[in-house]
């Protein structure tokens, strides 16, 4: 029998001493199971509950703290250990630096003859082509770059879209045999012992390891077995000091970005390490797992503990199409439009209920089951809102939508975009320049893209800090938006978020909300005509 002790989203399995003892309700017989104790402490906040039990839910995770300390070593961002390691191999600095230099400027020559030769349509597939391949040759960091630029239709043409997509899983290999020896250096066994088949070649490749369909041998169990690449470490952390360095440049000299800059690469940076311990990711999708796949339409694979590690992740195998795959999509008598909706409800509720949201929902992490349901499979980034500033985003709305500008400017201290000494007076009338236009359309008609460029603008002008986690929301959102587009160029993704909201409003009993409800429909004590 063990101790399970969960506090703030996180639990720990300990041994029950001899001698351990609880109380039980009169005529209570502990099965073979497991038995229950909770107490209601508090620990930083958050409320602990004390279970004891036994049987498969133990050795769930018994095996869970085995794979994290198989991972003890991993890596974690440190901007000082980077420029300790690099600070000291110029001849490596300066190599990569002339490497990427003349990757990316030879392209923008190219871009330029174009140009001037009237020739850019007619070699658009060439040089995206040309693009991708760069991007591929630059390495992981270049890849995510490439990923997210491939939802977004509103940026780039359709020839680049379709050729930087190919970078969600069709990227070079690494040798099998590789991967192998990976597997059971890390879990401790031979190959044969843990699957009775693996696929003899990656079923998908991507920026920072590999994917093989395997069996397993126990359970006979069909699983995704991902195998991190040699040497990415080396590879990021380069990458990240040189674009580190660059963030200490724009924000000592390039005077129109207000935000910082090194702040939101570290917190980037931080992020794909964290995707490199493979324990964490599964940690992530078990949490993610229980928070949000409570809906039907909504699925998260199982993780499979005793195979996984720092480098190595087991979880269920799903069978889906990639959200981008329209007609694939529908031979299935699917439509891509209502497993867009389905991610943007799932979104709101990510980032406005719990807090806890995928930060990287390209099309390669979403998938359309035969079943209708919206597959996550990756699990590597993720992000948190805080709570207050939950319910900031929520007025805030109310407030655009209600034109109140001068209550909109006041919410940035909130949401933590300016200090509380900063005058926020000057903000509004710019704040009114924009919405007042954007906002002659109806909601229907608004584009997420439109608005996050011209409250850009206005960011820009003054002295806003935006806060990385919300960096991460609005990508979210765009990327969400992006999918959307490849089957409908008209859609708009505040219109299919409006019903969200209004639910919210009027149904959550938060006092934050419901003075924002109050506020949605009343002015100055009478009733808003609501057009």
């Amino acid at each position: 029998m063990s101790l399970v002790v969960s506090a703030g989203g996180h639990s720990f399995c300990l041994p029950v001493a001899k001698g351990f003892s609880f109380s039980k309700p009169k005529g209570y017989k502990l099965g073979p199971k497991a038995a229950l104790v909770e107490a209601r402490p508090k620990v930083n906040g958050s409320p602990v509950a004390l279970q004891v039990i036994g049987g498969d839910r133990a050795e769930d995770l018994q095996a869970e703290a085995k794979a994290m300390a198989r991972a003890a070593n991993a890596s974690v961002y440190s901007p000082e250990l980077l420029t300790r390691k690099y600070g000291s191999r110029p001849v490596q600095v300066v190599k990569r630096t002339l490497d990427i230099l003349i990757a990316l400027g030879t392209f923008a020559l190219k871009l330029l003859v174009d140009e001037r030769n009237g020739t850019v349509d007619q070699n658009k597939r060439k040089r995206a082509a040309e693009l991708r391949n760069i991007f591929t040759r630059l390495g992981p960091t270049f890849v995510k770059l490439g990923q997210g630029l491939s939802t977004r239709p509103d940026l780039c043409p359709p020839e680049y879209l379709e050729e930087l997509a190919q970078l969600q899983d069709s990227l070079p290999t690494f040798p099998d045999a590789d991967a192998f020896s990976c597997i059971e250096t890390e879990l401790g066994m031979p190959l044969d012992s843990i699957f009775s088949s693996i696929s003899s070649s990656p079923m998908a490749a991507a920026s920072l390891g590999q994917v093989y369909k395997a069996q397993l041998k126990y359970s006979g169990q069909t699983v995704a077995v991902k195998v991190q690449r040699p040497g990415i470490e080396e590879a990021i952390g380069l990458d990240f000091y040189l674009i580190r360095g660059l963030g200490f440049f724009i924000n000592k000299y390039v005077d129109f970005i207000t935000s910082d800059v090194v702040a939101l690469i570290d917190e980037f940076a931080r992020r794909v390490y964290q995707e490199l311990n493979y324990v964490q990711e599964g940690q992530n999708a078990r949490k993610f797992k229980m928070l949000y796949a409570d809906k039907e339409d909504i699925f998260v694979p199982d993780i499979y503990w005793n195979y996984t590690s720092g480098k190595v992740l087991t979880m269920e195998w799903v069978d889906g199409v990639k959200l981008n795959e329209q007609a694939a999509i529908e031979r299935q008598g699917l439509k891509v439009l209502d497993l867009v909706t389905t991610g943007i409800q799932c979104s709101l509720r990510q980032l406005l209920e719990y807090g806890y949201f995928h930060a990287d929902p390209h099309p390669g992490n979403l998938l359309a089951t035969p079943e209708g349901k919206l597959a996550f499979i990756d699990f590597g980034m993720m992000s948190e809102t805080p709570e207050e500033a939950r319910f900031a985003i929520i007025g805030h709305v109310v407030h655009m939508v209600n034109r109140d500008y001068e209550a909109m400017a006041r919410d940035y201290y909130d949401l933590k975009f300016l200090s509380t000494d900063v005058d926020v007076s000057p903000i509004v009338p710019a704040l009114r320049d924009f919405f007042d236009d954007a906002l002659s359309y109806t909601v229907s008609e608004l584009n997420f893209k439109t608005l996050v460029d011209g409250l850009g603008n206005v960011l820009y002008q003054y002295p806003f800090n935006v806060p990385a986690y919300y960096a991460l929301i609005l990508r979210s959102l765009t990327v969400l938006e992006g999918l959307a587009l490849y089957a409908d160029p008209n859609f708009k993704v505040l219109a299919a978020s409006y019903p969200y909201f209004a639910k919210r409003l009027l149904t959550d009993p938060n006092p934050y909300l419901r003075d924002a409800l109050i506020e949605l429909l009343f002015k100055d004590g009478r009733f808003r005509h609501m057009e």
